[in-house]
């Protein structure tokens, strides 16, 4: 039994975490000086943001382990269903039962925000909530897979950035601001930054199995523009934010910078898609680092 629950911890691959609840954060973070604030609220949306992130995983273990994307070839961690410690039954009845969790930590957050005063908004973030489930399933499972044509990083950038800082923020505020709205563009070009990269690693045995990434049809050198593209808009927008926010420790989010651009050289550097799996952690790490910086200055201030 102990050895199943760890296969089931790597299944839920616990480094992908810290960057599936960064959006949190900062909406969170930049709603703390409210008077409604809701602390319960707070932690509610960091454990559906968790379970979504886990479901996306187990479906990603499915998906690309019965296309045979996850083959011999591939570059980085084993999966539990490539290497047999998971049946794919066991990984649908796994997706199925933490997508139910998922389902009751949102629905209950939504009735705790909302109640019965704000119908619209109670309708509304249902069905985002089950537009999340779908997004976090159908990245690579079925036939229509948006993860094998592209579109990954579209649906990254919305549901990490916009639908995470905004949707958090709206929960404890019921408004949108433009700061929440820089803040979302950031952690998205952030977590797109972090799936280009996982891509550019992969590139290679994607392109041979047909999983048709922006990576892949970007190619190596375009997929590296592309790249040092979302870091420096993400970097500029940093600054360009907490610059002009006043207050004492403004200055701290911005040090996030300083290990982004560190990443920025190596990956400049980078001839062997292998050694790009060091800097995965890297940059959700730092993107993770910028949302906690960024909460525990709002919070101080």
């Amino acid at each position: 039994m102990f050895n199943k629950a760890r296969v089931w911890i790597q299944a839920a691959r616990l480094r992908t975490l810290p960057l599936s609840v960064s959006g949190i954060l900062l909406g969170n973070g930049y709603s703390l000086k409210h008077p409604n604030f809701s602390w319960l609220l707070f932690l509610l949306m960091l454990c559906t943001a968790i379970l979504f992130q886990i479901i996306s995983n187990f479906a990603n273990d499915y998906g690309d382990g019965i296309k045979g994307t996850d083959n011999r070839n591939r570059v980085g961690p084993k999966r539990t269903l490539q290497s047999g410690m998971l049946s794919a039954i066991e990984l649908k009845q796994g997706i199925v039962i933490t997508a139910i969790i998922a389902l009751c930590f949102s629905s209950t957050t939504i009735v705790l925000a909302f109640g019965t005063d704000s119908l619209f908004y109670f309708i509304l973030f249902i069905v985002l909530s089950f537009l999340c489930v779908w997004a976090a399933i159908s990245y690579t499972v079925g036939k229509n897979a948006y993860g094998y044509v592209g579109l990954g990083d579209l649906f990254v950038f919305l549901f990490f950035g916009l639908l995470a800082v905004i949707g958090s923020s709206f929960v404890q505020l019921q408004n949108i601001s433009k700061t929440s709205l820089q803040l979302s563009l950031i952690v998205g070009l952030l977590a797109v930054g972090v799936l280009n990269l996982n891509n550019m690693r992969d590139r290679e045995n994607d392109a041979a199995v047909g999983k048709n990434t922006l990576a892949v049809l970007l190619g190596n050198k375009r997929a590296k523009i592309y790249h040092y593209s979302l870091l420096g808009l993400a970097i500029a927008l940093i600054l360009v934010v907490f610059i002009n926010l006043s207050g004492p420790y403004f200055w701290l989010p911005i040090t996030a910078v300083l290990p982004l651009l560190v990443h920025f050289f190596r990956v400049y550097k980078n001839d062997n898609p292998k050694l790009l799996d060091p800097e995965l952690k890297t940059l959700a790490l730092s993107a993770f680092a910028f949302s906690a910086l960024s909460f525990l200055t709002f919070y101080m201030s």
